[in-house]
C-alpha cells in the first residue's frame, strides 16, 4: 500500500505518558491510530503531545497498516476501540459510503471546509497533510539548463537518458496529456474519451524505451543516486529526505505536481465521540497544521496555515505558493470510478 511505503520509514516512536500504552482506553482516554514511523512521530510532536498537555486527555497511540476491514469489524460489532484514525482518500470515501465513519459536523471542528484546499475536507474525514507526486533530478548531473516543466520530463532530445516512472496509470496518464499540451482543466474530460486515452499512451510511447518502472517509494531517489536515471518521479517527501539526510543534491520540479492527501476520520460508534471531535478541532487549527510541517515535509491542508510556517520550511512544501502555481489536483473520485479499467489498459500497454 502506498501510504505504508511512504510513511513507515523512520525512527520508532518511544512510549511516553501520552504515547503507546497497553491498557484499554477509559472515558478520559482517546486512541489515535496512524501509520507509524517518521510520519507518526511528527504527528506525536505536532498534535498528540500538545493536545494532551492542553486538555489533560490521555492519548493512546497505536499503529496500523491501513486495515480498513479491522475498522469495519469494530463498527459492525459495536465494539469500537479506535477514536481517530489516519486514513487515505480511498479509505475515507469507502468508510463514508459504508457508514463506517462518522459524518463530520465541521461546526464542532471549528473550521470552514471552504478554507481547505480542494478535496481537503470530506464529509467523513478532515484533511491533515498534503503530499505530492513530483519528479526530480540530480543537480550534480544536470548542471546547466535544468528541466522546469512537466513537458521537460518527456524531452529526450534536450535531456537524454533514462527516466524513472511509477508502474501505474495513476498520475502518468494526466502528466502525459499535460506534457502534450492539454490544459489542466481539460485533463479528466479528455481521459473520459478514447481519443484522450490514446493521446496519453501516444505521449508515453515517446519515452517508453527510456523508462525504468518503479513500484516502491524508496526506488526513485536510489535510482537517481545511482545514476541509473536522469529524472525520476516519486513522492516529494522521499526526495526531500534524501537531500536533507543523505546530502543528495536533488532538485524537485514542482510543475504539475499531483496533490494527494491523508485525513483524520472517526469510526462510528466510538463512546468517546466528543473527545475525538476535540482532537480534530485541535489538529485542524491552522497553527497546529503549520506545526506539523516543522517535523515532516508535507504541506498543511488548511490554506490559512501557510502564514504560520517559517520561510526556510515553507520552501520545501507542496503547498508553498511558489511551488503550487500549477498544481494537478488529482481527482480521486474520478480515479475511484476509472482506476480498474485504466490500470488494466496500462498493464496491456506495458506488455506491448
Amino acid at each position: 500500500m502506498r501510504k505504508t511505503t511512504l510513511f513507515l520509514s523512520g525512527v520508532a516512536m518511544a512510549a511516553t505518558a501520552v504515547g503507546l500504552a497497553i491498557a484499554p482506553a477509559q472515558a478520559e482516554d482517546m486512541v489515535f491510530v496512524s501509520w507509524g514511523g517518521a510520519y507518526q512521530s511528527a504527528q506525536h510532536e505536532a498534535f498528540v503531545k500538545p493536545f494532551a498537555k492542553e486538555t489533560g486527555i490521555n492519548v493512546i497511540e497505536e499503529e496500523y497498516s491501513g486495515e480498513f476491514a479491522k475498522i469495519a469489524a469494530m463498527v459492525e460489532a459495536n465494539d469500537v476501540t479506535w477514536d481517530v484514525v489516519d486514513v487515505d482518500f480511498n479509505t475515507a470515501v469507502a468508510g463514508c459510503d459504508q457508514g463506517i465513519f462518522e459524518e463530520l459536523d465541521y461546526s464542532k471542528i471549528g473550521q470552514d471546509p471552504e478554507r481547505f484546499v480542494p478535496n481537503g475536507a470530506l464529509d467523513c474525514a478532515v484533511g491533515t497533510i498534503v503530499y505530492s507526486t513530483v519528479y526530480a533530478y540530480d543537480s550534480d548531473e544536470i548542471t546547466e539548463n535544468p528541466p522546469t516543466t512537466i513537458a521537460d520530463l518527456y524531452d529526450l532530445a534536450t535531456w537524454p537518458g533514462k527516466r524513472a516512472l511509477q508502474k501505474s496509470a495513476f498520475v502518468n496518464m494526466e502528466w502525459a496529456l499535460l506534457a502534450d499540451g492539454v490544459p489542466m482543466d481539460e485533463v479528466y474530460g479528455m481521459l473520459e474519451t478514447e481519443e484522450g486515452i490514446a493521446r496519453a499512451f501516444a505521449k508515453l510511447d515517446t519515452i517508453k524505451s527510456e523508462v525504468v518502472w518503479w513500484e516502491a517509494g524508496a526506488q526513485p531517489p536510489q535510482l537517481l543516486s545511482d545514476g541509473e536515471v536522469v529524472m525520476a518521479s516519486g513522492w516529494n517527501g522521499r526526495f526531500f529526505d534524501a537531500a536533507k539526510n543523505e546530502g543528495k543534491n536533488f532538485v524537485i520540479v514542482w510543475d504539475a505536481q499531483g496533490f494527494d492527501f491523508d485525513y483524520f476520520a472517526i469510526p462510528k460508534g466510538t463512546p468517546r465521540l466528543e473527545t475525538a471531535y476535540k482532537f480534530l478541532a485541535f489538529s485542524s487549527a491552522p497553527e497546529q497544521m503549520a506545526e506539523n510541517s516543522k517535523y515532516i515535509s508535507y504541506g498543511p491542508v488548511h490554506q490559512d496555515a501557510i502564514q504560520f510556517i517559517a520561510p526556510e520550511i515553507l520552501k520545501d512544501l507542496p503547498t508553498a505558493p511558489e511551488n503550487s502555481s500549477n498544481v494537478l489536483y488529482v481527482d480521486s473520485f474520478w480515479w475511484a470510478d476509472h482506476r480498474e479499467d485504466l490500470e488494466k489498459r496500462f498493464a496491456a500497454w506495458l506488455a506491448q
